[in-house]
């Protein structure tokens, strides 16, 4: 976690998300670089009223500037250095002068450790989904997802979504360094929110065997769905992280039915690590 990747815009999470960075940065003596993302120029096509035309806005360059100022304020006053040549350590960077899109920030993130977004919402000053899901199935690399609440603490109880598929297996593997740090982990699996694999027990163990304090659990839903069932034991055992795959059943289909991805990123009250 020594390079961490903050796409920056003007949206009612950006505080916690930088905060969640700084946190996750100071942990890992890590270097955080921001950039202004915006939307790709297809997201700006519009309708015109009278005519039904279709008519492209153009993206503001001062909202580039906005981005960065908004960046940069934030580390000065947290007292983050500026980066300097050579190996990572914890500071900050603003290389790109002008805004990218979101399918630059899916290939950008490939060379960083870790994207940091806040958490997507459907109110216009909320953070949109495009950039979150450019880097959860263009990075290849994890995302913490933070929600407008600003975090007070990062990953002293942990809660890992097991539900035995190779999206959490990656995602497991991906918080380890995280998962090492933590006072408390616990591995929870959801009745009847499964697909084959190893179970619950097993998966605990080997976060064992990697010097993790990880305990395992089992709950029964009831009436509840598996995201009501994760999100509520999150809350109940005070966690200020949710390990989570993302997406073990096709986007389509969570698009269409539901499920624990949609559900938790809709309504998740803690900073969410997810990868695909």
């Amino acid at each position: 976690m020594k390079t961490i990747l903050i796409p920056t815009e003007d949206h009612d999470a950006m505080p916690a998300v930088l905060e969640g960075a700084r946190l996750v940065a100071r942990a890992f003596d890590s270097y955080m670089e921001g950039f202004a993302v915006r939307p790709a120029v297809g997201t700006y096509v519009t309708i015109e009223p009278v005519s039904s035309l279709a008519i492209s806005g153009a993206f503001d360059p001062d909202t580039a500037n906005q981005s960065r100022d908004l960046f940069t304020s934030f580390m000065e006053k947290a007292g983050v250095p500026r980066a300097q040549k050579g190996p990572a350590v914890f500071s900050y960077g603003w290389p790109l002068t002008e805004a990218a899109d979101d399918a630059f920030l899916g290939n950008y993130g490939r060379v960083f450790d870790l994207v940091v977004l806040g958490r997507p919402g459907r109110e216009p000053q909320n953070p949109r989904m495009a950039p979150l899901e450019a880097a959860l199935f263009e990075s290849g690399k994890p995302v913490l997802i933070v929600p407008k609440a600003v975090p007070r603490s990062f990953a002293r109880k942990v809660l890992v979504a097991w539900n035995g598929s190779t999206e959490q297996a990656h995602t497991n593997a991906f918080a380890l360094p995280i998962l090492k740090l933590a006072d408390e982990v616990t591995v929870l699996c959801v009745e009847g929110g499964t697909i084959p694999g190893p179970s619950v027990e097993q998966a605990a163990q080997h976060l064992r065997r990697n010097g993790v304090k990880a305990e395992a659990l089992t709950v029964k839903p009831g009436a509840r769905t598996p995201g009501e069932v994760i999100l509520d034991q999150a809350a109940a055992l005070g966690c200020d992280l949710l390990v989570k795959g993302a997406f073990t059943q096709s986007r389509l289909r969570q698009m269409m039915f539901g499920g624990a991805t949609r559900h938790i990123l809709a309504h998740a009250a803690l900073p969410v690590l997810m990868a695909h």
